[in-house]
């Protein structure tokens, strides 16, 4: 990594692992350059023309995406590398193919404001769910933004937001259960039913000696618990090394990232993760980390091992019918698990994807995932106007036709 960055701006980024691929390596489906944007942009169109990019968009790489039901993108932007974008998360204008991507602010710029009340405002996020059962957005906050060694008081959170009005819900104190030098909060998904949430704690910023772990949040209670705390599934894997594109990133500072992307099954009774500086998937019953009796080792013999990806991993989500999907950021695609028969596969890749990051199922079945080229950003390999933040889609219904 150049040394004109911090070591904190290296670990904002996930770790790719140099390891044998064992899954099936053969693309089914080409996948589609869905949408590529110079950059991002949070001013409004004039007279059609494309608006002028943030001047510092180089350092606001699109990281998260999901869509409503209406099929409306939201994005996040997280301020790991500046705090100066105007807002960490937003709503993306897909209509637009040309220029920057067009952002607009979600709840608001000012419910995005870096120098307001850390506990009410957000200021740096990476994961978040939309929850289309209740019409809501679950944003997670990680509390620090770039520059600071230490997250405020108050500023780990969850907050949740009606998704048509931006009005806030609820909000969720998450100081107890994380800690607000050594934490990263990097991924959040949703038992809509139960409105029970389930965070991914990597605790990239205490490498080497991550303190990663599972956080369990139930809304009617207003309370949040910490499990699975530096159980070994969560870990990176020893001696992993970081690879994109056939060469290892930033030789001599090696990134250790654990757990990173979750997922639920369609029932919501399996939480699935992935490790990034590894090549495992996992999975639990989500009936033992909602017991809050259920004893430490209860829930560690409880994990599966579901086996190697293939690849090191970042996001990951499931379908309707409970297949799960998985960004390979080394073979630069997405690796199909299903759980019915244990089978993981490559599902498609293409070598013009730079590092896959966040996976999402669009209304109509497509999925998405964005690609940044993270690993150049953080490396200030990527200079100023030569930024490219780009959406992939894989239409599963033809994968589906294709593999049969």
């Amino acid at each position: 990594m150049l040394l004109r960055l911090s070591r904190l701006a290296a670990l904002a980024l996930t770790a790719l692992t140099a390891v044998p691929a064992l899954a099936d390596t053969a693309p089914q489906v080409p996948l589609e350059r869905w949408r590529s944007y110079a950059g991002v942009s949070w001013e409004a169109s004039r007279q059609g023309a494309d608006p002028a990019p943030f001047a510092g968009s180089v350092n606001a790489p699109i990281a998260g995406i999901h869509f409503d039901a209406d099929g409306r993108a939201f994005v996040s932007t997280p301020r790991l590398i500046s705090a100066d974008a105007p807002a960490t998360l937003s709503i993306l204008d897909t209509a637009a193919q040309s220029g920057p991507a067009r952002l607009s602010a979600f709840p608001s710029v000012a419910g995005n404001a870096v120098d307001a009340a850390p506990d009410t405002h957000l200021r740096n996020v990476l994961g978040f769910h939309v929850d289309r059962r209740n019409g809501w957005l679950w944003a997670l906050d990680m509390g620090f933004v770039a520059g600071q060694a230490e997250a405020p008081a108050g500023a780990q959170k969850v907050m949740i937001y009606d998704l048509r009005t931006g009005r806030t819900i609820r909000r969720i104190a998450l100081d107890d259960v994380a800690d607000r030098k050594g934490s990263f909060l990097n991924d959040i998904v949703v038992d809509e039913g139960r409105r029970v949430a389930y965070i991914s704690d990597s605790g990239l910023r205490s490498a080497p000696n991550n303190q990663a772990g599972l956080i369990v949040v139930d809304l009617a209670a207003g309370k949040a618990r910490r499990v699975l705390d530096r159980h070994a599934s969560l870990l990176p894997a020893t001696g992993a090394k970081v690879v994109s594109h056939g060469a290892e990133v930033w030789p001599g500072n090696p990134l250790k990232l654990g757990i990173n992307g979750i997922a639920l099954s369609p029932d919501a009774g399996t939480l699935y993760w992935a490790v990034t500086t590894g090549t495992h998937a996992y999975a639990i019953p989500t009936r033992l980390l909602r017991d809050k009796d259920a004893s430490a080792q209860t829930l560690s013999a409880a994990v599966r091992d579901l086996g190697d990806v293939g690849g090191n991993t970042d996001g990951i989500v499931t379908d309707a019918k409970g297949n799960l999907y998985i960004t390979d950021v080394t073979r630069n695609g997405i690796v199909k698990y299903e759980p019915a028969t244990g089978a993981m596969s490559l599902l498609a890749a293409d070598d013009g994807v730079h590092w896959p990051d966040t996976p999402a199922l669009m209304p109509n079945g497509d999925l998405v995932f964005t690609a940044s080229h993270l690993n150049g950003h953080f490396a200030g390999a990527v200079r100023a106007g030569e930024e490219r933040y780009e959406l992939w889609r894989l239409p599963l219904h033809r994968s589906e036709a294709r593999r049969r």
